[in-house]
């Protein structure tokens, strides 16, 4: 194992806004976090806005430099990921962020039912080989809708024609709502946008700027479950 991801490791340990439960936790499906989030781990009642499957924590740290009176937090498996989020919290003053480090089928231990207000996943794995894991199909969603409050919004950005085509007709065909959708975020879509909102859409992931720099084009959704 490499010294760098070891060092990672040891310095989001010492972060108290980085939360780290023992794997028998997760898959025990109980868990002492549910409805902690508000008092203890971030202080307020603001809403709570996840990034599953955060990486490297960009849209977790970016919405929180925008929307300081919202609090978000980041899920990843991989820790070393995160670290930059972390880190760059830490550097800029950050008291809206938190970090999970868990996988996202366990996410539902901890929290309680309505807890979280709204979701991004941001350049999910395809797996185009295993629709079922696709973080955009049935099964996950309704795993979302267990601690997602009613209503309640997800957004996915993604480059991967496929999994937008199919997240499309997975959403029709389970009757949610889909607000907006586009298979080009930069194009035409984001000039008719609020300011805000093309903020809100230029935030861009390590995976983004891989992508985007090899000429694909951005798709995203928001829709309501």
């Amino acid at each position: 194992m490499g010294k760098d991801k070891l060092r990672k490791w040891d310095e989001i340990a010492t972060y108290d806004f980085v939360l780290q439960p023992p794997t028998e936790v997760a898959l025990s499906g109980e868990s002492d976090l549910g409805g902690t989030w508000h008092k203890d781990v971030f202080g307020n009642d603001n809403p709570i806005t996840l990034e599953l499957g955060c990486g490297k924590g960009e849209y977790t740290v970016g919405l929180a430099r925008m929307f300081p009176h919202r609090n978000f937090l980041g899920i990843d498996i991989k820790g070393h990921r995160f670290w930059r989020g972390a880190k760059t919290s830490v550097e800029e003053g950050l008291t809206n962020v938190a970090f999970l480090r868990t996988r996202i089928e366990f996410a539902g231990t901890f929290f309680n039912e309505g807890e979280i207000d709204e979701i991004w996943l941001t350049f999910s794995d395809p797996q185009p080989r295993e629709e079922k894991h696709r973080l955009t199909g049935p099964k996950f969603i309704d795993r979302y809708k267990k601690y997602l409050k009613p209503g309640g919004t997800i957004h996915v950005k993604t480059d991967n024609t496929g999994l937008y085509e199919w997240t499309l007709e997975q959403l029709q065909e389970h009757g949610y709502t889909i607000e907006t959708h586009t298979n080009d975020v930069y194009g035409s879509f984001v000039t008719g946008l609020t300011e805000e909102w093309q903020k809100i859409m230029s935030i861009r992931t390590y995976y983004e700027k891989k992508f985007a720099d090899e000429g694909e084009k951005i798709k995203y959704i928001r829709f309501t479950v």
